[in-house]
């Protein structure tokens, strides 16, 4: 039987994510198969392959089914892997946990990534969830006046907050299962539109608390009011999905459409992914 065959998509009850089963990732995908995973992703915007143990060729094969990579900067990569991130965080570690905040992967760059694939080796028996709100369903039920107001306006995003020289990461101490890498290129900026047109005409908030820092044309007061009052919609809990891990799951998700959040909740547990980016494209 065809992958094409058994290929089963699960949506959540809303539709933001969904699950895909009847697929051997460890080889590529039949183009027929690929579309319809493709297909799959736009439209939920989170997907999951339970039981897929992969090793590095494969993660990357598979990553490379659905475009070139990003560009991954201000954290070490594997050695001799330098598209494979290993997210790792120790039994005994001290540090906050990775990626611990909403954010959308490198929204700060010229051009963004499309996706990222996240493979999960370790996974902790508590904690380590993570959360996803989508952003075209909070954009979708913004009220229609402020719709209006911010559909022509830029946002302007930077890594200074999280990567710069005196961001948190150069002030931090006590990690071991990563190495961050700080630095002044972290504090360049670039204005994206507030409200991001996506391939299929459906329309996204593409903000984040991390990465955004304002809003183009307004004034401190007015941007950091515009931008509080947006992120605490888009992160309302009608539009989160908490997603739990398995080892040999792979999930990937859509930067352009989702932001994400890592949870804790596993000290004295190893927790170890490994991390790939797909090359975006400069938002609309």
């Amino acid at each position: 039987m065809t992958q094409s065959k058994t290929l089963k998509v699960t949506p959540n009850e809303n539709g933001f994510g969904a699950e895909i089963t009847g697929l051997d990732l460890s080889r590529p995908l039949p183009a027929d198969t690929l579309e319809a995973v493709k297909a799959a992703f736009v439209r939920h915007g989170v997907v999951w392959f339970p039981d897929q143990p992969l090793d590095h060729d494969q993660l990357e094969a598979f990553t490379l089914q659905f475009g070139g990579y990003g560009h991954d900067p201000y954290i070490a990569a594997l050695a001799e892997r330098p598209h494979i991130v290993e997210v790792r965080r120790e039994p005994d570690e001290k540090a906050t946990v990775f990626g611990g905040s909403w954010h959308s992967d490198w929204s700060f760059q010229e051009t963004p990534p499309a996706a990222t694939v996240l493979h999960a080796k370790v996974v902790p028996p508590v904690g380590g969830d993570t959360l996803y709100a989508d952003g075209i369903a909070a954009y979708e039920t913004l009220d229609p006046a402020l719709r209006r107001t911010i559909e022509t306006l830029k946002a302007v995003h930077s890594a200074a907050r999280p990567y710069g020289t005196k961001g948190f990461y150069a002030g931090e101490e006590g990690r071991k299962g990563m190495t961050i890498l700080p630095s002044a290129e972290a504090e360049k900026t670039f204005a994206h539109p507030l409200v991001r047109t996506l391939a299929d005409g459906r329309k996204t908030l593409f903000i984040n608390p991390v990465y955004t820092l304002g809003v183009e044309g307004l004034d401190a007061t007015e941007s950091n009011a515009m931008l509080g009052r947006l992120f605490a919609h888009m992160l309302d809990e009608r539009f989160i999905y908490r997603h739990s891990w398995r080892p040999n799951m792979l999930t990937m998700w859509d930067n352009r459409r989702a932001t994400h959040n890592a949870t804790g909740g596993y000290d004295g547990h190893l927790r170890l992914m490994h991390r790939t980016t797909v090359a975006g494209e400069r938002p609309v």
